[in-house]
């Protein structure tokens, strides 16, 4: 591995995951440090994801499933996620910073790249389900032929109600197929991960805003997500 200057890339901004819910203030990703700003040889690792990947709903970003499996394989974290983002949401302004993250994250040059997109746009499916379909499509071909030797790892759309609206299954549909055509490791089952341990759950392993993981859930998280990455061919 070459020497990379740590960075980690942190997008704030609060998600619109819930209908009904007002919109997430506009922000540009801009990079934060989750290290030491050292320069060293550990693989950089892209994240490519919303706030289920951003760490919303965390204590803190330590706490967040991206950077603890990180922190575990000694990977250099870029986490180019944002709050609201998905295949077409929050996609269509160069005003929020949010309209070409796969450039983003192409020019982190990483070793391996995450994608954990498709929950927010279950919230635009009914008006732009060819856009979501054409964008998942557009967006794996770029990272693939942007990153040749990178592995790309695409993670099933993460979920956060018991209610699942058919849209659900069909992007991870796509996404799965996409990861298939351009020869990436797919992740599957993320949708269901937090089962039983929504808002309204006796269990319930959500933060105080009822719409994103607390600590306990992202460690379960990261726990999921570590568990798959070892079972993959060859393992992560």
């Amino acid at each position: 591995m070459r020497p990379r200057t740590i960075l980690a890339a942190v997008v704030a901004a609060s998600v619109t995951a819930l209908a009904g819910c007002a919109p997430a203030a506009p922000t540009s990703p801009s990079p934060e440090s989750a290290g030491a700003g050292a320069t060293d040889d550990r693989p950089v690792v892209s994240f490519y994801g919303d706030s289920y990947t951003r760490g919303t709903g965390a204590s803190s970003i330590d706490a967040r499933w991206s950077t603890i499996i990180s922190v575990e394989r000694g990977w250099n974290e870029f986490n180019r996620s944002a709050d609201g983002l998905g295949f077409v949401n929050r996609r269509a302004s160069m005003r929020d910073g949010l309209d070409d993250i796969p450039a983003l994250v192409i020019a982190d040059d990483p070793d391996i790249v995450f994608v954990t997109m498709g929950l927010n746009d279950n919230f635009s499916y009914d008006d732009r389900a060819d856009a979501i379909h054409r964008t998942i499509d557009s967006d794996l071909d770029r990272l693939r032929a942007g990153l040749p030797e990178a592995r790309i790892v695409v993670v099933e759309p993460f979920w956060y109600t018991d209610e699942r609206p058919a849209s659900v299954d069909v992007i991870a549909g796509w996404v799965e197929d996409a990861a298939e055509r351009i020869g990436a490791d797919h992740i599957e089952g993320a949708s269901h991960w937090l089962d039983g341990h929504y808002a309204d759950s006796p269990d319930s392993w959500m933060a105080v805003d009822g719409l994103h993981p607390n600590d306990t859930g992202y460690a379960y998280m990261a726990e999921r997500m570590d568990a798959a990455l070892r079972a993959l061919d060859p393992p992560l």
